[in-house]
């Protein structure tokens, strides 16, 4: 998908916004996004974490759910996700494994921060300053590869 016009962008990303404003009223984060994929389509998301009990349920997640369930693709390539406020790691990641072309966020990370949604320790622990957050240790097994070995030998698996 091309990019926007900026009066384009900006009413989604006032959609966004007010998807976020909205949330905190009926009880959740203040986090709204939408996806919008090639064909028009706008899918939108807010953030359920306490709502639905998944740290994984941020706004652009749910946004991107909804969007490749409705589309019935998980390859969301041409889309382009809108958010109220600067996606964190975890939304980066989830776009990038959507395939998504392009991001435009409202709000920053340091926002978010004043507000008490401070992702500062992720972004240093993804850089490698705060390795102790998370240790992560290689455990080698001999039958490591097996799901894979089953995955290259599967004829009727879905690539991705």
């Amino acid at each position: 998908m091309s990019a926007h016009s900026d009066q384009q962008r900006n009413e989604y990303l006032e959609r966004a916004i007010g998807l976020a404003v909205r949330n905190v009223s009926d009880g959740g984060g203040p986090f709204g996004a939408v996806v919008v994929t090639p064909d028009g389509a706008v899918h939108e998301g807010v953030n359920r974490v306490t709502r639905d009990n998944d740290p994984t349920a941020h706004a652009e997640v749910v946004a991107i759910r909804r969007a490749a369930a409705e589309t019935r693709t998980f390859d969301l390539s041409g889309s382009v996700l809108y958010a109220s406020c600067e996606p964190c790691p975890l939304c980066l990641s989830a776009t990038l494994w959507a395939r998504i072309g392009r991001v435009y966020f409202a709000a920053d990370r340091h926002g978010a921060a004043r507000a008490g949604f401070d992702d500062a320790l992720f972004y240093e622990y993804f850089a490698g300053e705060r390795p102790e957050l998370l240790p992560v240790e290689h455990s080698p097994l001999a039958s490591a590869d097996s799901p894979f070995d089953a995955w290259r030998s599967h004829a009727g698996r879905t690539g991705y």
